[in-house]
Parts: structure tokens; sequence; C-alpha cells
């Protein structure tokens, strides 16, 4: 059984940076590809970011390219989304999700963990 455990969100003003950690316990996290998604109120999860087994592909949703990055430690089993320039329609929950395949759909994403508050005020 897979467990995804995401960390660090908050409540920050708008231009502030947050970095949100994935804790996945699993033998070998380089074998998932890794995606970030978030959840605003009364809207679908989307797409915010993925990387690839062992990290040197990435991919962003338009939203939020050049402003987050999505990094990995697999020897930590760590995913990491670095935020920066924050603005208030960031303001979700963020969840981490754990999928064999590479894939930017939630749909095919196997594990998920429980989220993360991110609050962005302007």
């Amino acid at each position: 059984q897979v467990q995804l455990v995401e960390s660090g969100g908050g409540l920050v003003q708008a231009g502030d940076s947050l970095r949100l950690s994935c804790v996945v316990s699993v033998r070998t996290l380089g074998n998932y590809v890794m995606g970030w998604f978030r959840q605003a109120p009364g809207k679908e999860r989307e797409f915010v970011a993925s990387i690839s087994w062992s990290g040197t592909s990435t991919e962003y949703a338009v939203s939020v390219k050049g402003r987050f990055t999505i990094s990995r430690d697999n020897a930590k089993n760590t995913v990491y989304l670095q935020m920066t320039s924050l603005k208030p329609e960031d303001t979700a929950v963020y969840y981490c999700g754990a999928n064999r395949r590479y894939s930017t759909y939630d749909s095919t994403y196997d594990y998920w963990g429980q989220g993360t508050q991110v609050t962005v005020s302007s």
C-alpha cells in the first residue's frame, strides 16, 4: 500500500512563496511518476505539475509555469512543489498523487494524499 502525506501549506500574502512536501511510503519512489494537483472551492481538481520517475522530465499547467517548480528526492521518498509569486487564484487544496505511468490526468493516478490547504490573500 502506497501512502502519501502532504505538508507545507498555509496562509500567505500575494507575492509570497511556499514549499509543499509530499512524503511517500513506498520501497522505491523511482517506480512512480509524481504529480501535484489542486482543487479550489466549487471547482474540479486540476493538474498543476508532474515529474518523471527520475526527475529528468517535468510538465506544468500554463497557469503556474514560471512560478512553480516540481522536484523529487527519491532517496528521501519526497516530492516538492516550490511555489513563488503566489496569487489569490492559487488558493486551493493541493494534492500529491503517484502513478506508474506518465500522465497529467488525475483519473490515471493510483494513489493520493489527503491534501494541504494553501490560501493566498490579496
